[in-house]
């Protein structure tokens, strides 16, 4: 049976990120992707110039559409924008549980805008994380959530992957992306430990939308039945693959996208 995964998230026209990417990681893991939009982004890959919110209640009622029809097997929450849109979903999802949900705290655009209001980010933790069966921090982001200062070391990453869990999620997973290292390790904090995934740093600059399309592949994983940590190890594979193959694009000028079909395009490389 092909599983169905919904993204609650906002739109990149550039298609590099956001529900494009999501539903390119859904399709390329096998999946079937629903999406809710709750924000339309001007942007492309060297940052984003304009911000357009979708009203609270119309994200709550795409959620209910979607609910009302289609059975839903997993959910990925990405840019929820503000605190108004966070209660929103929040709202919609409190009586659905059971659902395996992935949120992606997405904070702050790749190149330095601001995604996420600083009033909505108590709301987020408060209302949406105790929902997460896994939270998917960066490490602004991971510290954002807890008023602390960015990790520098594993020591410290392990350390915030355990305070967050402490707020409500099942899982999280901290990433070292922005580690100051030939390294990015991320850590996996759940009921039963700790678990480090290591990866060594790809050169390259085409990493717009590394966060969405990792949540997305996870959440896909989660949908088909894998436990976490399982989905970690498979979702994190496939990002390297198509971060790998990223310069077989030529889209942009910037922060070029990831190649979510580097299994599947094998002849156009």
């Amino acid at each position: 049976m092909i599983r169905n995964v919904l993204s609650i998230a906002g739109s990149d026209p550039s298609g590099g990120a956001g529900i494009q990417a999501d539903l390119k990681a859904f399709s390329a893991r096998g999946v079937y992707g629903m999406a809710v939009l709750t924000a339309l982004t001007a942007q492309n890959t060297q940052g984003v110039s304009g911000v357009h919110l979708v009203p609270p209640q119309f994200v709550a009622d795409q959620i209910d559409a979607v609910f009302a029809d289609v059975r839903v097997d997993a959910i990925k929450i990405g840019m929820i924008a503000n605190a108004g849109i966070a209660e929103a979903v929040a709202g919609a999802l409190a009586d659905r549980r059971g659902i395996p949900v992935v949120l992606d705290p997405v904070m702050i655009a790749k190149g330095g805008a601001a995604l996420l209001a600083p009033e909505a980010v108590d709301v987020l933790t408060h209302r949406l994380l105790p929902l997460a069966t896994l939270l998917t921090p960066n490490l602004p982001e991971a510290a954002a959530l807890l008023h602390q200062p960015v990790a520098t070391n594993r020591a410290e990453m392990a350390a915030q992957a355990e305070r967050l869990r402490a707020l409500g999620p099942a899982a999280v997973l901290v990433k070292g992306g922005h580690l100051d290292s030939d390294e990015s390790p991320d850590v996996l904090a759940t009921a039963d430990g700790l678990y480090w995934f290591e990866a060594l740093r790809v050169p390259t600059k085409n990493t717009h939308g590394t966060g969405c399309t990792l949540s997305s592949a996870l959440a896909a994983e989660l949908a088909k039945g894998a436990p976490v940590q399982k989905a970690v190890a498979i979702a994190k594979d496939y990002l390297a693959g198509a971060v790998a193959a990223a310069g077989n694009l030529t889209v942009g000028s910037g922060h070029g996208p990831v190649q979510h079909f580097h299994a599947l395009w094998k002849d156009c490389e």
